[in-house]
């Protein structure tokens, strides 16, 4: 008996060691957004110092935004991944908006799924802008292509479920009815 507590005291107490990930997903993301931002004026400086405007200029700063957008959503993943981890593991009190409320490990990992799928999408646009001829492209969208359409179609089949096993809202309580309405309910649905 002496035994199982120890051990049990032990295996929630080992919970905290997750704050090493909360705390190096939050340090990754802030210096992606570090970087980011750094990146951004950068590319800005260049664009307003650029001696000509060509289409060569144009691409090159349009792929520069787009790999900036890539850091910025990098960061983001690494931000969920943190405060997901953080409210599973440490402390579900936490305030967050309601769409980055993570009730379970499954949360987490559908809205890291969707994340994925944008930065997926980001990442071909940038080798589309790069692209010159050629169609080596070609098995790069495809492979991307397919790892977004396996990727959508579980965050689907996920929804599908879920509204199969949560509970018909429009469901009578009856604890909660006193019995004229449970009658008068029947009726109407009759």
């Amino acid at each position: 008996m002496l035994f199982r507590t120890m051990v049990g005291r032990v295996l929630v107490g080992s919970r905290i060691s997750i704050m090493l990930a909360v705390v190096c997903s939050l340090l990754a993301a802030i210096t992606l957004l570090i970087y980011g931002a750094r990146e951004t004026f950068a590319t800005i400086g260049h664009a307003i110092t650029a001696n000509e405007v060509s289409s060569k200029e144009a691409k090159f700063l349009i792929l520069s935004f787009i790999e900036i957008i890539d850091l910025f959503l990098l960061a983001t993943v690494l931000y969920i991944t943190g405060v997901g981890l953080y409210e599973l593991f440490i402390d579900n009190r936490i305030k967050v908006p309601s769409w980055l409320a993570i009730n379970n490990i499954e949360d987490l990992k559908d809205k890291l799924a969707s994340v994925v799928v944008v930065i997926l999408g980001v990442v071909f646009l940038g080798q589309a802008v790069k692209w010159e001829t050629g169609t080596e492209i070609l098995p790069f969208g495809i492979s991307v292509a397919l790892v977004i359409t396996a990727l959508t179609y579980f965050l689907s089949e996920k929804q599908k479920t879920e509204k199969k096993v949560k509970p018909n809202n429009h469901k009578i309580d009856n604890h909660k009815l006193d019995h004229h309405q449970i009658e008068s309910t029947n009726i109407e649905a009759n």
